[in-house]
């Protein structure tokens, strides 16, 4: 019998799939889309996801930036935080998913071309997707099929504002070796250096609309951009998902299926990647419950963060100080960063 089922080809489930195959286990994926999967995606690997996936023998290309900065979108004022345990990268989402499936192949890994379906699960195993296994993993995603399908999805609080997000690719050589993250009115812009000749610029909002429009917002930065869009646009949303629990029975959930707050930190795919690894290692120990509690402690500095962060800029007094206060206590901003940089 197939030790872990996984739902979703993606960096989560392909992640997982090669913490499984690393570790004596049988994975096999399942992935109704064709390598390389895309999606609306900042782009920008924290330094510690850089070192899990080398820990997972996987090389990560594009372009490496040294910190993040804080930009007003109107003023132009500025703060920077720069890492101290390395570079972060700028990774095309398509490079790296090739990559999580090159590797995972050549661990034995199989994936098969379809969706899960329908989950039956008993004391012995779980039958999804016409085959057979001791576990079922659902990194299928921020509106994961499998977490619905099961009752595990959590209703938003009363009153939170939906979050979506918009990502366009640029011809235009990066002029900064930072993320640099663009704050407005209600929305902020990332901007990730991806090679030498292209950038992402990925914009998260509470309010629907073209990405034009969102663009728009951000006067200094649209300027820079006029003349270099190099692919469509891409979006996601709403961002805040919950879920009720990461274990039910013998179904295991991992990355935004587990539960996501927002894409603000950028912290998603270092949780997604770390979580991964303690799955499989409750899962080869015979104590699959542990990994709530394990994923409960891995996440708590993300979700942490990030939800004080979308509190103040929930509060417009507040959402116009958080560059100013970034600039004028830079060990704060410095410190704040390498906390995700980890």
């Amino acid at each position: 019998m197939i030790d872990l089922l996984v739902a979703g080809g993606g960096p989560a489930g392909l992640a997982t799939a090669i913490h499984a195959a690393l570790a004596g286990l049988e994975a096999v994926v399942v992935e109704p889309r064709p390598t390389p999967v895309d999606k609306a995606c900042g782009e920008g690997l924290m330094p510690g996801a850089v070192r899990r996936f080398e820990e997972l023998g996987v090389s990560v290309g594009g372009r490496e930036f040294r910190g993040i900065g804080y930009v007003d979108a109107v003023t132009g004022l500025r703060a920077q935080g720069l890492f101290r345990s390395g570079p972060g990268r700028g990774a095309r989402r398509t490079d790296l998913q090739e990559a999580l499936a090159a590797r995972a192949a050549a661990l034995g890994v199989r994936t098969v071309a379809g969706r899960v379906g329908e989950v039956h699960q008993d004391t012995d195993g779980v039958r999804a997707a016409g085959l057979a296994a001791r576990y079922l993993v659902a990194a299928d995603g921020l509106h994961s099929p499998v977490r619905r399908a099961l009752g595990l999805t959590a209703p938003a609080a009363p009153g939170t504002p939906a979050r979506y997000g918009l990502r366009r690719h640029y011809a235009v050589a990066p002029w900064s070796d930072l993320v640099e993250v663009h704050w407005s009115h209600g929305s902020e812009a990332y901007v990730t250096p991806l090679g030498p000749d292209r950038i992402g610029v990925a914009v998260l909002t509470s309010e629907q609309g073209p990405y034009e429009h969102q663009l728009a917002r951000f006067p200094l930065l649209a300027e820079r951009l006029a003349a270099g869009p190099a692919g469509p646009v891409r979006g996601a949303g709403p961002l805040r998902q919950g879920a009720r629990t990461r274990v039910a029975g013998r179904v295991l959930l991992v990355g935004d299926a587990a539960g996501y707050v927002d894409a603000l930190t950028g912290e998603g795919l270092t949780l997604a990647v770390t979580a991964a690894r303690e799955l499989v290692r409750c899962v080869r120990a015979g104590r699959p419950e542990e990994y709530e509690r394990a994923w409960r402690r891995l996440s708590f500095g993300y979700r942490t963060l990030t939800g004080s962060l979308l509190w103040a800029r929930r509060r417009s007094p507040l959402a116009g100080r958080i560059v100013p206060a970034a600039a004028r206590l830079p060990r704060v901003f410095t410190g704040a960063v390498n906390l995700l940089a980890r």
